[in-house]
């Protein structure tokens, strides 16, 4: 079975949850995906109207298009989750964290206080543990004091079969020390995660041109870049964020073409880093999609996630059915 067909097989939105778990932030649904897969009901809250409307598309539950705020109403739920606004602890931002109006936390704490989840989440940038550690630890001790044993854990999704150097900080606020997932033991490439998209040139596909070849030769020769940062299928993808899937910068996604011609990397095979499975449509112009695929957390790292959410919370997991031969995909094609 190949990658795709793996997406398709595990990532597949419940219809009836049985555990409730808000989604604060929701962005286009990526943590919200894995959840659903794993047997939740979501209801998300994100004020991007494109991203709620990739969601709504996509998932079986509600995403309410609203900028939240520390007021916010919100109902009753088992888990909270969501992913607070990171631009304040990029390490390549400013580090302004508490003093920044982009910063969400307030908002996340205030409903964790308000509402009690039996379990909360959230993710975020590696930053939060560097620069803005003491702001980091003050967002801990205020959890802390509402009666939650606090874990936090820095996971990389290539080790959840996700093909992307991709580090994520998470959160993780329970009764008692939250188990994290057991990282898998087999690493997929993008050769493996694309396929024959690799070698593709549809209609929309953007070449660069003679001068951006020239800008990305400077780029990599003042960077002391060792091996072009073109996308290669050997290897898993380096980390796809926002300005490197949309801009048209010396650090740009691309694919080199067999015929030695370079393009800027696709919506479909930008979600397919991001192990969104091929069904699942984006809304809004281009620009956008690559924005909401950057912002995203992988949605097969949030399955195996919120499976350990699931067992934390005493809670039965479904075994997924035998598929090829391979009974719940283990060991080695395990994603």
């Amino acid at each position: 079975m190949d990658y795709p067909a793996r997406l398709e097989a595990i990532l597949k939105p419940s219809h009836q949850g049985d555990l409730i778990a808000l989604d604060l932030f929701a962005g286009c649904g990526g943590l919200a995906l894995g959840f659903e897969a794993a047997g939740f009901k979501t209801i998300g809250y994100e004020k991007a109207a494109d991203a709620c409307a990739t969601y709504r598309a996509n998932l079986n539950h509600p995403c309410h298009e609203v900028t939240l705020g520390t007021e916010t109403v919100l109902p009753e739920c088992d888990v909270l989750i969501g992913g607070p606004p990171c631009q304040p602890f990029s390490v390549g931002g400013h580090q302004l964290g508490l003093n920044d109006s982009r910063d969400g936390f307030p908002t996340f704490i205030a409903a964790v206080d308000r509402l009690r989840p039996k379990l909360f989440l959230f993710e975020n940038v590696r930053g939060m543990l560097y620069s803005n550690r003491k702001y980091f630890d003050e967002i801990l001790q205020v959890l802390a004091g509402f009666g939650y044993t606090i874990s936090f854990k820095l996971l990389n999704a290539l080790d959840y079969g996700v093909p992307q150097k991709r580090e994520r900080l998470i959160v993780v606020g329970h009764e008692d020390p939250f188990q994290f997932p057991s990282t898998t033991t087999r690493k997929v490439t993008a050769g493996e995660a694309l396929l024959d998209l690799a070698f593709s040139i549809p209609p929309e596909s953007r070449f660069l041109t003679p001068s951006m070849d020239q800008y990305v030769a400077n780029y990599e020769r003042a960077s002391k870049c060792i091996r072009p940062r073109d996308l290669h299928l050997d290897q898993p993808a380096r980390t796809l964020t926002c300005r490197n899937l949309a801009g048209a910068t010396g650090d740009m996604h691309r694919v080199r073409l067999p015929d030695g011609r370079r393009r800027r990397l696709l919506v479909r095979e930008a979600a397919r880093l991001q192990s969104f499975p091929d069904w699942f449509e984006f809304r809004g112009g281009e620009i956008s999609q690559y924005t909401q695929i950057g912002n995203a957390v992988p949605p097969l790292m949030a399955w195996h996630i919120a499976r350990a959410v699931r067992q934390q919370l005493g809670n039965e997991v479904t075994e997924l059915p035998f598929i090829d031969g391979v009974e719940n995909l283990q060991p080695e094609l395990a994603l």
